[in-house]
């Protein structure tokens, strides 16, 4: 905005020509002028002049800084320049995380004296459960969002780091959705289980005749997300041979398809993830440094569920619809309880699992302890109900992957289930699996 102050009529009336939901506030919070489309999207079409933002925005009776909310006007008037957050307001579709710009007015002396608030809709997240989309509340879910809302509208590659069952298609998804190209394609590859030969062949597609059994022609995966977004997940489990021409891939934009001369340009946006340690597989000379540079452009690390506990009542019930559509169900507080103690080693697929076995025992329409699993309704120490610190809180992605004479070792003094082991270790039963077969 410019530096001069603008008559305060001149600015209420510049704020309705905005199609965007816009507000004029003084250092104090006060609400001076709201735009057509802010009266709308709040649900108040008259009750707003002299209201402090806070009130409207989140119906809190203090600033948002107080109230354990990142404040644009507090940060702003420190730092005299634009601010950005994103902040889960109260509107007239009921709660919805929006992307928050204020722009900072000054008169003549060059003091702030006024505010311009903007407000954009972030398509990427819910506050409360639904459907679809992205849901939580808690303040490790939020900064995950705001990087996520951050990225998206560019063309950078991201790299998604978090423990299995964190969700990392979901956001990348979600970055997608709220990208320039979320009217192309979305597609993902799961780079676990593919060998050598078939990545080369699943990514850049392959000629009539290059292999045997090359029969047709095929069109790769890079050519199929053609003008949209790339998702490989478990990108640490890409061969080192693929990792080359990975990279050339994306240093250049051009491509072959295996048994042909032509060079192919893509029009991709990447977006990786892994639940490995990729520094430390660089370290030992399993992953290249130059891909992990090339790939860790805007890195996002996914919260694990068990420092989102207080995001599991809007889970659970999210979840719950989402696996017994057609029913009803409810959760009893006493079973709710045991939801929000446990450590989710496979965090939200875990409970995703859990709500599945539980909406198929119950026979009413409350879910009960009783239809929990026995380590739900009977915890134990954890001490005793887990080997080691590792079993309970999974695996960071800065923890180093255990190596085969590790997992050996550990096979051979494991008495429980391959679930259990891939809890103990921090891995994927799907990545242990695999590391099994290869011993």
């Amino acid at each position: 905005m410019t530096n001069r102050l603008r008559p305060l009529p001149e600015l209420v009336s510049f704020l309705e020509t905005l199609p965007e939901p816009h507000i004029l506030c003084d250092r104090n919070y006060r609400i001076l002028a709201a735009n057509a489309a802010y009266r709308a999207n709040c649900g108040r079409p008259d009750d707003l002049i002299g209201r402090k933002c806070f009130e409207v925005s989140h119906h809190y009776p203090v600033p948002c800084d107080q109230a354990g909310e990142s404040c644009p006007l507090a940060h702003s008037l420190k730092s005299g320049q634009r601010e950005r957050v994103v902040h889960l307001h109260h509107t007239s579709a009921g709660e919805s995380y929006e992307n928050i710009e204020l722009s900072p007015i000054r008169d003549s002396t060059g003091e702030i004296t006024y505010f311009i608030e903007k407000l954009e809709p972030l398509p990427v997240a819910r506050g409360l459960a639904g459907a679809q989309g992205l849901i939580g509340r808690a303040p490790t879910f939020r900064a995950m969002l705001e990087l996520v809302a951050r990225v998206a509208p560019s063309e950078a590659t991201v790299l998604l780091q978090g423990e299995s069952g964190t969700g990392k298609e979901l956001v990348a998804q979600a970055i997608h959705d709220a990208s320039r190209r979320r009217e192309g394609p979305f597609v993902a590859v799961d780079c676990s289980g593919l060998t050598e030969t078939l990545f080369e062949s699943e990514l850049f597609g392959h000629e009539r005749g290059a292999f045997t059994g090359a029969s047709v022609r095929k069109t790769g995966l890079i050519e199929a997300a053609s003008g949209g977004t790339l998702f490989l997940d478990e990108m640490g489990d890409i061969p080192l041979s693929m990792q080359v021409k990975l990279l050339r891939l994306l240093e250049t934009g051009t491509y072959r398809r295996v048994g042909s001369t032509e060079l192919m340009r893509a029009d991709i946006r990447l977006i990786s993830a892994t639940h490995r340690p990729l520094k430390s597989l660089v370290e030992k000379g399993q992953f290249r440094q130059d891909l992990y540079y090339r790939i860790n452009t805007f890195p996002i690390c996914l919260p694990p569920l068990r420092q989102r506990q207080d995001d599991i009542p809007l889970l659970a019930e999210a979840l719950l619809e989402r696996v017994a559509p057609d029913r009803k169900l409810r959760i009893a507080p006493d079973t709710l309880a045991c939801l929000r103690t446990y450590t989710y080693p496979g965090n939200i697929r875990e409970l995703r699992n859990i709500l599945e076995r539980a909406s198929l025992l119950c026979d009413g329409d409350t879910v009960q302890k009783r239809h929990l699993p026995a380590e739900l309704q009977h915890p134990q120490e954890p001490s005793s109900a887990l080997p080691d610190a590792t079993a309970a809180h999974g695996r960071s992605p800065d923890q180093p992957e255990p190596d085969d004479a590790d997992l050996a070792a550990a096979l051979r003094s494991h008495r429980g289930s391959r679930k259990a082991l891939a809890a103990k270790l921090g891995l994927s039963e799907r990545t242990l699996y695999r590391r099994l077969k290869n011993l």
